[in-house]
């Protein structure tokens, strides 16, 4: 089944000149379990050798299912929150165990999360995910030892970061992944004729990506170069390469662009605009001067929220398209959800006028005009029993998808954060690359008119 690209602004692609993609996860597809599974152990390492965490520590092992994208770190309580489009909390859990109504309603009130204050951690692209369910195995731990080993929470979340951080800026990672590229690396020939498709009716592809040029290089050898039919190397296909992009700062910081040798990867300052070439740094605004482009002219296509689609539309007016590959699965068990879906809505529209109903009734019995208190009994007990029904059917719809964390957009019936994001900085979005390439370089995207609340009929 082909995949789709969703609209949240017109786009016209026959209008764009320059298409860039960033390459972890949008350009170079990961299996996404296998390396966060290996950098789950990694940062266990660094915990006991450079931390001085237990040895006990690594007895834990890697669950995928215990994190989703877009949740948030607490990292003084020690929870994992999921949180609605207006950053409003609506599930949460201390370590591995949900929290009750109680003790959330105790802690959180009605409280709304800003993300910008540092008590609180994102999970906001592929490489958090073994950040987010390391902290919960660590929390679950920390509470179940009496021997007191582990610091407070939100050092352990510190300590995790600080860790993951390492192992990807010393090459603790990097490393392995060169051992084993066919274990982490998923080959997509489709993708790589689908750019030279586009290429091929005028469009210049670049890559921007914060990895260093060697790794990049490795990579793009790997599963770029095999599968060309018409260019000689990926260095021919892509008009420009840009490494160690120092993204989102790329964005919105002037640092100067270093001409990279694609030889040796030594680099050299460069004093002239911007040209066709390997490059390491730069900036946004310089690219877009130098090769006399309108912000429009350009549409970029990354995995990160933050730092590949939302800073990008805050500082520059590039146009923007977001990879969300767990979208895939969601959208499967959308379809298999929909008689459940359709069993709710049916005992709803059962519910609203018995609940209409009993609303007048207590109106009246508020205001002393005669009622009949049986037919109150009768409304609120058939009202009771639908709710419960509703309330089962709710369980197994949200036992199709992650079974902590419920559907990936939404949190309950509302939007969840993450959803609420891509709504409104990313022109489209699509679940990999490929699905944009599958398509003509002349599509144009046109975004739905989507209704306000009072023009729901």
């Amino acid at each position: 089944m082909p995949g789709r690209v969703y609209v949240n602004r017109t786009l016209n692609l026959k209008k764009i000149k320059y298409i860039g993609v960033d390459m972890d996860h949008t350009l170079i597809r990961y299996n996404t379990e296998n390396f966060e599974r290996l950098s789950h152990s990694k940062i266990i390492d660094k915990l006991i050798t450079r931390k001085g965490y237990p040895e006990k520590v690594r007895k834990l092992q890697f669950n995928h299912n215990l994190a989703v994208r877009g949740l948030v770190i607490d990292r003084q309580r020690g929870n994992l929150l999921k949180l609605n489009r207006y950053a409003a909390i609506r599930s949460s859990y201390h370590g591995l165990q949900p929290l009750d109504f109680k003790t959330h309603q105790k802690l959180y009130r009605s409280t709304y999360i800003d993300l910008s204050d540092g008590e609180y951690m994102a999970v906001d692209t592929f490489f958090s995910y073994s950040l987010a369910v390391l902290f919960s195995q660590m929390v679950d731990l920390k509470d179940s030892d009496t021997a007191s080993e582990y610091p407070e929470y939100s050092q352990i979340a510190d300590d995790i970061l600080d860790a993951l951080d390492e192992a990807h800026r010393d090459g603790t990672l990097k490393e392995e992944v060169k051992k084993n590229l066919d274990h982490y690396i998923i080959k997509e020939p489709d993708v790589v004729h689908g750019l030279e498709k586009f290429k091929k009716h005028g469009k210049k592809i670049f890559v921007l990506t914060n990895s260093d040029y060697h790794y990049t290089k490795l990579l793009l050898d790997y599963a770029i170069t095999p599968f060309l039919q018409e260019h000689r190397s990926w260095i021919d296909l892509f008009e420009i390469v840009i490494t160690f992009a120092h993204k989102p700062k790329f964005f919105y910081e002037n640092h100067r662009y270093l001409k990279v040798n694609p030889d040796d990867g030594s680099m050299q300052n460069i004093e002239t605009p911007l040209t066709a070439g390997l490059f390491q740094g730069g900036n946004a605004k310089q690219f877009t001067r130098d090769l006399g482009l309108e912000g429009d002219d350009i549409l970029y296509i990354g995995d990160h929220i933050y730092g590949d689609i939302l800073r990008l539309k805050k500082d520059c007016n590039w146009r923007t398209a977001m990879v969300l590959e767990e979208l895939e699965g969601e959208l499967s068990n959308n379809r298999k959800a929909l008689p459940i879906v359709s069993e709710i809505e049916n005992l709803m529209h059962t519910k609203e006028p018995l609940e209409d109903e009993l609303t007048s009734l207590l109106t009246d019995r508020t205001e002393k005009r005669p009622i009949d208190e049986s037919k109150i009994d009768s409304l609120q007990k058939t009202i009771t029993e639908i709710d419960s029904q509703i309330s089962q059917l709710i369980k197994k719809q949200q036992g199709l998808y992650n079974p902590q964390w419920g559907q990936l957009m939404r949190a309950g019936n509302e939007e969840s954060y993450l959803a609420y994001q891509i709504e409104r900085y990313a022109c489209v979005y699509m679940t990999k690359l490929g699905d944009l390439l599958e398509l003509s370089p002349r599509t144009y995207f046109r975004a739905h008119r989507r209704p306000l609340s009072h023009e729901v009929i």
